[in-house]
């Protein structure tokens, strides 16, 4: 393993810039669907259910608005794609704060899908700033950065929303929004490459006119060339990461809530995304990438002894193995995306992973906050890590099948 890879890429102002812009932009939404989840519960006085259905809204918001804005800036640039995210989360959070919960589902709903597109944005970019033979070490960097901005996002939003108020802290995340968005469009980091770039210029400059129902055409003809089955495979992987994450947000939450520790929030926080920033160092530096199939199954496994803590102790303690794959899970997804697909894609494949990523979190919140309010907080965190786990052993067993399939072909070949 190779530590140095991480000195060597941070000396590279670009890709330095990028990682920092992207951890500063990332802060607003890591704190804004355990706000939510907070605010239904304490501010609206709803059960857990109810208050995995308002992150869901707002996940599967994000799910809807990812594939359109990544296909967006592949069409017209990332500062015209970013302002309409600007200017409506910088309304509609505020406006989240004060509505009855019945209007508050459809607000986070719309607030998920104008959300400032983020992960697209920075994997994007990476895919054009790095080489193929250090995406690796970028992407896990990528995933740590994403990590300190866990530890710090969701600790600093429930202090501000059991000291202040949920509704107080709502506004604060609009406004924090504003300022990123506006941070990351004077930013305004690649998403093509050069050659890129003048291959897509010349391309459209001896191309006929067309109409737009040609070009819709024309458009949906091609789009299938780079959804394969090994995308499709790395798009689950994705969704059962975040599925297993969100799901232990809520766990998390609901179990120091049951033991009066609510406080607590953060050192748990803390250790569960220290070890997953370890585990994204420990990845970055291999020589050889690992299946997310694998690494999701792995995720599930460990989160699954965080149902038998019993103190924020203990719950803190059984945060760190599980923490170990979560940045590297997260890691080896993006760098399979730009490794399937080509450049010109990029921006509508990312954008379909950000929606599988979205919609995991959306099954997987109000899941565990179902099983919460049936059997307790234990219940939420094996009905995750569980399902994680099969999707993850699904996809591991279909990559191997389809290895041996070809394989016996070029044997008979």
């Amino acid at each position: 393993m190779g530590i140095g890879r991480y000195a060597a890429l941070l000396a590279r102002q670009p890709v330095r810039r990028l990682i920092l812009v992207g951890m500063i932009a990332r802060l607003p939404h890591s704190a804004a669907g355990l706000i939510l989840t907070l605010h239904v519960v304490q501010t609206l006085d709803r059960g857990y259910a109810a208050a995995g259905l308002a992150a869901a809204a707002l996940t599967i918001g994000i799910a809807v608005g990812s594939p359109w804005r990544g296909r967006l800036i592949d069409r017209i640039g990332l500062r015209r794609t970013l302002l309409p995210s600007v200017i409506a989360e910088g309304v509609l959070w505020p406006i989240a704060a004060f509505v009855p919960y019945e209007a508050l589902i459809p607000v986070a709903f719309v607030c998920g899908a104008f959300a400032l597109p983020i992960f697209t944005v920075v994997r994007q970019s990476i895919s054009v700033l790095v080489g193929e033979a250090d995406r690796r070490t970028a992407y896990a960097l990528d995933s740590i950065g994403t990590e300190l901005v866990f530890i710090v996002g969701p600790a600093t939003g429930v202090f501000l929303g059991t000291h202040f108020s949920t509704r107080f802290t709502l506004i604060a995340i609009g406004a924090s929004v504003v300022m990123a968005g506006l941070f990351l469009m004077w930013f305004n980091p690649p998403t093509r490459s050069e050659t890129a770039a003048v291959a897509a210029g010349a391309e459209a400059a001896v191309a006929p006119a067309v109409d737009d129902a040609t070009a819709a055409t024309l458009s949906a003809a091609v789009r299938p060339g780079w959804l394969t089955a090994a995308t499709v495979g790395v798009f689950a992987a994705s969704a059962g990461a975040t599925l297993i994450l969100a799901g232990t947000d809520v766990g998390i939450l609901a179990a120091l809530r049951a033991s009066g520790e609510v406080q607590s929030l953060g050192i748990v926080f803390f250790f569960w995304c220290a070890s997953s920033i370890v585990g994204g160092l420990i990845y970055g530096a291999m020589h050889r990438p690992v299946s997310p199939a694998l690494l999701l199954f792995l995720l599930g496994l460990f989160t699954l002894p965080m149902a038998f803590a019993g103190s924020t102790f203990t719950l803190a303690a059984l945060a760190i193995p599980a923490g170990l794959f979560c940045a590297p899970v997260m890691a080896a997804t993006g760098e399979a995306i730009a490794d399937l697909v080509p450049e010109d894609r990029r921006g509508e494949a990312m954008g379909w992973q950000g929606t599988s990523f979205t919609l995991g979190g959306a099954i997987g919140s109000p899941l565990a906050g179902a099983m919460v309010d049936r059997a307790g907080p234990a219940a939420g965190f094996t009905a995750v890590a569980v399902l994680g786990m099969v999707i993850g052993l699904a996809g591991y067993v279909a990559r191997l099948w389809v290895r041996a399939v070809r394989a016996g072909r070029h044997d008979r070949g």
